[in-house]
């Protein structure tokens, strides 16, 4: 099943407020290999095959975080096979980024930072009818990845950027209250949940993916919003099939007393920790 196709929602896209354009820009082009899909002097859009996935923007008012925020915990690049993670593994090792790993399961994963400390987690999906479904929860692990298995994968292959087929997969916010968090996107926004951590993190999804959005409370419970003029996450876009579900969107948000504005097309709104979304028809 292709989680990124009508009729199921999903997370598309995501921007980053930055404080060295130039710098960030260079290493997801270069270290994680991004194509430049356009460049300013104050944006620049990245992604694979003309379809954007990251945004970088800069602002000279833009400034570092000074202590913990809601907003990104990490945004997760989906690889469409095993072969491709093993490619990048064995990239990221020549590079001398420091790269952490998990076996979650559903999916195997690789972790990093950028060069300000956003989180970037780089993943390959296991096939749907291997995940373990327990009623309407799915199994998730934190088990060590098999590294010389996933290296084998990739056929002694040379890593040459990000393959084609390559999405963001899930988007992991940090929040600053769980169970209104769960009560936001499963009820606003009308997601499943499908798994959680006990009162630490919850996962939920559209059409039975593992999850779309992770939600946690690791920053502290009670933590601010992040402000606007400081670095970070700027907004996360969500893509729905059509103007249809859209509108069903904008008015489960507004009974459930959320913060909605119509743009054009895109709807907008904010999650009650303060993280900024955005809500496309495809």
């Amino acid at each position: 099943m292709n989680f990124h196709q009508k009729p199921v929602s999903y997370v598309e896209s995501l921007t980053l407020k930055v404080l060295d354009l130039p710098g960030m820009s260079r290493f997801y082009a270069e270290v994680l290999g991004f194509e430049t899909i356009e460049e300013t002097s104050r944006e620049t859009i990245l992604g694979v095959n003309g379809e954007a996935i990251l945004t970088l923007r800069y602002a000279p008012e833009f400034k570092a975080k000074a202590r913990r925020f809601a907003g990104l915990y990490h945004f997760a690049v989906l690889l469409p096979n095993r072969k491709e993670l093993g490619k990048i593994l064995l990239h990221l090792h020549e590079q001398k980024i420091p790269v952490g790993s998990s076996d979650h399961q559903v999916s195997e994963a690789l972790y990093l930072s950028d060069p300000e400390g956003n989180g970037i987690e780089i993943y390959r999906d296991r096939e749907p009818d291997e995940w373990q479904w327990r009623g309407e929860q799915v199994h998730m692990t934190v088990d060590p990845l098999d590294v010389q298995e996933v290296v084998q994968a990739s056929n002694d292959e040379k890593w040459s950027g990000m393959p084609a087929g390559t999405v963001l997969g899930h988007i992991h916010l940090h929040v600053s209250d769980l169970q209104a968090a769960h009560d936001f996107y499963t009820g606003a926004i009308g997601f499943g949940a499908v798994a959680n951590l006990g009162n630490q993190a919850l996962f939920v999804s559209d059409g039975d993916y593992h999850h779309h959005i992770g939600l946690n409370i690791w920053n502290g419970i009670g933590i601010p919003a992040l402000p606007d003029q400081t670095a970070g996450l700027a907004h996360y876009v969500i893509r729905v099939a059509d103007e249809a579900a859209q509108q069903a969107m904008r008015e489960r948000l507004e009974t459930y007393g959320a913060e909605v504005q119509m743009d054009g097309e895109v709807l907008k709104t904010v999650d009650p920790s303060g993280n900024r979304i955005r809500i496309l028809t495809a």
